[in-house]
């Protein structure tokens, strides 16, 4: 008579992990989170314009006045002006496309040079 032998790996999947451990790989409750709270702002802001007669559709602007969007298409001059622009007074602006901020790397660089004094 043959008996099937207890592992001590009992209760692991066959990748090694725990059952309990499977959907917390790499902190993705935050990453589902933050993914979600972006797709319900994209879905808002589209809602906002489309709510707007055709004629004074902009698709750009905030949501509940403090969350950018842009959805127009980017032009050069946008792009310089939110991601490298050294004069700006801020170092986060709204983005070049899409619902929320982007840093102005232009900004951070000037101020790591008045910094350091270069």
């Amino acid at each position: 008579m043959t008996r099937k032998k207890h592992t001590a790996h009992a209760g692991k999947s066959k990748h090694g992990s725990s059952k309990h451990e499977g959907s917390k790989r790499g902190g993705g409750g935050l990453k589902k989170l933050i993914t979600l709270v972006t797709l319900a702002l994209t879905a808002a802001a589209v809602v906002k314009e489309l709510r707007t007669p055709e004629a004074e559709r902009t698709w750009h602007g905030k949501i509940a006045s403090v969350v950018p969007y842009e959805f127009r298409i980017p032009t050069l001059q946008r792009v310089r002006e939110r991601l490298w622009d050294p004069e700006a007074e801020h170092v986060v602006g709204p983005r070049v496309f899409g619902v929320g901020w982007t840093v102005n790397m232009g900004k951070v660089v000037a101020m790591v040079r008045e910094k350091a004094g270069v």
